[in-house]
């Protein structure tokens, strides 16, 4: 799978983390950076991820903060983003399963360590289950069309 990354300051030690176990998993990474605890805009990494998700030049995207928070807002500015916010693998495979989630959004001060590794593996590895959910994003989608 290719997969995006990006973060700032606050997110780069779980970013090497996760970068490290996906390209040992065989994935193909795009790292947007930032690549050091030095202060950084959050925006500029969530908005070069987000527009790689949407431009399909990637599979998915993950996006770290200190919240998560603003990267999740920056990334669904980008038509054609669903970012969700996981801090624990159940809200990873729900935001796949029920909201087609292709950007997952981590916190570095509120996302367990331990977990890290099981949320993003739960969030590639979830399907989207469509049926009463598709409805739902389907209403997403026109509202994006119509402005």
């Amino acid at each position: 799978m290719k997969i995006a990354l990006g973060c700032d300051h606050k997110g780069f030690a779980f970013k090497s983390l996760i970068k490290s176990r996906l390209m040992e998993q065989g994935h193909e990474i795009t790292d947007f950076g930032t690549d050091s605890e030095k202060s950084a805009d959050f925006a500029d990494f969530a908005l070069q991820t987000a527009r790689a998700v949407a431009g399909k030049k990637v599979d998915r995207g993950i996006l770290i903060c200190w919240t998560g928070n603003g990267m999740a807002m920056a990334a669904n500015k980008v038509r054609g983003i669903r970012a969700g916010l996981a801090l624990n693998p159940e809200m990873a495979e729900l935001t796949r399963a029920h909201n087609d989630a292709n950007v997952l959004v981590l916190s570095g001060k509120y996302t367990p360590r331990e977990q890290i590794t099981d949320i993003v593996d739960k969030f590639l590895s979830t399907e989207f289950e469509g049926g009463r959910h598709q409805r739902r994003l389907d209403k997403i989608k026109r509202y994006e069309d119509d402005n």
